[in-house]
């Protein structure tokens, strides 16, 4: 076995700098536009048009608990958030490979349950299942999709275009997925508790969906068409708000402002908030899991979509060496934190 005396916990670096680390000596070789860095990788097919791949990894346990989580719903939602990195890149996604490793307490029949998941999402979004790959495993359930997909060369967007000045806009509303994984958790604990009691998930309709079965961003990608506005920078927000603001700023090499009261949250998410205690706000910038999309456009385009109930601008981007804020409320100017997920 390697021995390593000076031994680095991954924990103590977390999943980004593990990934930059990792990947901070490769050098491209073939005809790859961008490789590790944004939402999806960039080859160039010499025809002005560019070719979009993602790959994202479930893991049981880690990203989902199936003491609560469908099965068919988890195959939809293995595609989707997989799609929602290619909408991020201003893209259209075309085909999905899906690999799955099983332990032997899965039937055929649990099996075909994922699978219907994954169909149904695949005829959704109008795109093509074309392969991947089955293993077993000692324990539980991992399923990976790879989503390939396309964009003409002068419409994609990279996490880096972000200019000072610009608006900061945000698609939907965030924090729902986060407080419906709470209240499927909450239900969890009382069933544990006692095997009898019927779980009371009334009135919680929107934020558990939000949560079990994730829709991407397809129609805003056509609505930022339609509007004639091509963001200058966009990510989808997986990681919670605070996170991807830090990522598009970090890319552009710029500081981002966010108004507190200016962030959309749903009701129910508000409500249910409320109820545990939790600042919605909080829920919004450091839940995660929303896959709605977060993006910079010019000045000269608020006109476009400032009427637009899909559309919401929530700050604006500053020079670098005026940070990360968040303006509350009151008016009060905070350091904004990113506390989303953490993979190690």
């Amino acid at each position: 076995m390697f021995e390593n005396a000076s031994r680095t916990e991954l924990s103590a670096i977390g999943e980004f700098a593990l990934i930059e680390h990792i990947t901070k000596d490769i050098q491209l070789q073939q005809n790859t536009v961008k490789g590790v860095g944004d939402d999806a990788a960039v080859i160039d097919q010499g025809n002005g048009t560019f070719t979009l791949v993602s790959t994202d990894l479930l893991v049981e346990g880690v990203h989902f608990d199936l003491s609560y989580f469908p099965l068919k719903h988890l195959g939809y939602k293995s595609i989707t958030t997989n799609l929602s990195d290619i909408y991020a890149m201003n893209g259209t996604p075309k085909q999905v490979t899906v690999s799955i490793a099983l332990s032997n307490r899965f039937s055929l029949e649990a099996v075909e349950e994922i699978y219907s998941g994954i169909r149904l999402a695949c005829n959704h979004y109008k795109i093509d299942l074309v392969g991947g790959d089955t293993s077993t495993a000692k324990q539980g359930l991992m399923i990976s999709v790879t989503a390939i997909g396309e964009v003409a060369a002068e419409k994609i967007t990279y996490r880096n275009g972000a200019k000072p000045l610009e608006l900061v806009v945000v698609s939907g509303d965030l924090g729902a997925s986060y407080c419906g994984y709470q209240v499927l958790e909450r239900e969890k604990r009382i069933f544990l508790d006692n095997p009898n009691a019927q779980p009371d998930l009334a009135g919680y309709d929107y934020i558990i969906e939000r949560q079990l079965k994730p829709e991407a961003r397809k129609d805003v990608v056509a609505i930022l068409e339609n509007l004639g506005v091509k963001p200058s920078s966009m990510i989808d927000i997986s990681d919670g708000l605070a996170s991807e603001c830090f990522h598009l700023a970090k890319q552009s090499g710029v500081g981002i402002t966010l108004y507190e009261e200016k962030i959309p949250i749903d009701p129910t998410t508000y409500n249910f908030a409320r109820e545990l205690d939790l600042d919605p706000v909080v829920t919004a910038l450091s839940g995660g899991e929303d896959y709605e999309l977060l993006m910079t456009i010019s000045q000269q385009d608020y006109a476009k979509i400032e009427n637009h109930p899909d559309l919401t601008v929530i700050g604006f981007v500053t020079e670098a060496a005026e940070g990360m804020n968040l303006i509350s409320k009151g008016g009060q100017k905070h350091g904004l934190k990113a506390q989303g997920w953490k993979a190690f």
